[in-house]
Order: structure tokens, then C-alpha cells, then sequence
């Protein structure tokens, strides 16, 4: 199971219900815009990661996070506090705002929801990709010893929904399921 699916299924499907509640939009609307966002969210922790020091990060941020709350308890979504969590995942990941609005934009030009929508969507799942990492790594105990590359390697086989080695050409993929 990749991290979409994962997110998707959480709690019973409560954690979608939850997300599209939140921002006054359907489930359908809401999962055809995850499934735009979360691939490029996974592009992002991916290539962070590349690097020794980014993957150290990424696995104290998991280690220490307590994403998993996110996946844990959905109604957790709708505190400022999640909101605040996001902005500073979602820098870690895109590194600029400027990325986080181009993201919006294709995601707004690919569903139809409207940019402003997934601009707040955005913050929040963010920390919910997060949770769904940590749980994957936890459970998968590589978590215990800091993390290293084999690690990263099959959090990347988790990132990389059709395990070909990158994640680019899931994007595309991903939207189909959806339309």
C-alpha cells in the first residue's frame, strides 16, 4: 500500500471525511486533489531526503514528530496548531512558498477545486503525510536507530507508488485513479 492509499483509508475513511468537512468541499473533490498533492508532497520528502543531513532530519522529524496523532485522531485537523505544524512541514518540503502555490494552481488547473481550496488543504495535509511516514516507519522499526539509507530505501519504496525508482511519473498515475 502507498502513502495515498494509506491516508485514504485512515481511521475508516475518517480522516478524508474530516479534511473535506473542513474545507466545505465533497470526499470525491477532496480525493481527486490529494491524489494531485500528496505524489508532489512525496516528491519533495524525497528529495530532502537525498542528502545525509536531510535524511537525518527526516527521521528525527519522524522519530519525534508525533505525526501520527494526525492519522490517529482526524478532528485533530481542525486545530490551529495542526495549521502551524503544516506551514513549518510544508517549508521543510518546498522549501519557498512560492512552490506551495504552483502546487495549488496544477492541482486547482487538474480538479477543478478551486486554488484558494488547496491552499488551505495544503497546511493540512502535510502533517497527515507526515503521520502516515512515521506510522510506516514505526511499524517497520526504523525508527529505533535513527534511521539510515536501507531505511530510507523502503520509506522511498512507500514514497514511490509504483516502485520503479521514482516518483515523477506517479503523479500522473495517481490523477487517473480519480477522474
Amino acid at each position: 500500500m502507498n502513502i495515498l492509499d494509506t491516508i485514504l483509508q485512515s481511521q475508516g475513511g475518517a480522516l478524508v471525511r474530516q479534511l473535506a468537512g473542513t474545507l466545505g468541499i465533497d470526499e470525491r473533490s477532496l480525493q481527486s486533489v490529494m491524489g494531485q498533492v500528496v505524489p508532489a508532497l512525496a516528491r519533495g520528502i524525497q528529495r530532502n531526503a537525498a542528502s545525509q543531513e536531510g535524511s537525518s532530519s527526516l527521521f528525527d522529524a519522524l522519530a519525534r514528530g508525533n505525526h501520527q496523532r494526525y492519522l490517529e485522531r482526524p478532528e485533530s485537523l481542525a486545530d490551529r496548531e495542526t495549521q502551524l505544524d503544516g506551514n513549518a512541514i510544508l517549508g521543510h518540503i518546498f522549501g519557498s512558498k512560492d512552490v506551495s502555490r504552483n502546487v495549488a494552481g496544477y492541482a486547482a488547473r487538474e480538479t477543478g477545486v478551486s486554488t484558494s481550496v488547496i491552499k488551505k488543504l495544503l497546511p493540512l495535509l502535510a502533517p497527515v503525510v507526515m503521520g502516515a511516514l512515521s506510522s510506516r516507519a514505526s511499524s517497520a522499526g526504523m525508527l529505533s536507530g535513527g534511521g539510515s539509507s536501507s531505511s530510507l530505501g523502503t520509506l522511498g519504496s512507500f514514497l514511490d507508488f509504483d516502485n520503479d525508482g521514482s516518483v515523477v511519473d506517479d503523479v500522473l498515475n495517481i490523477a487517473r485513479r480519480f477522474f
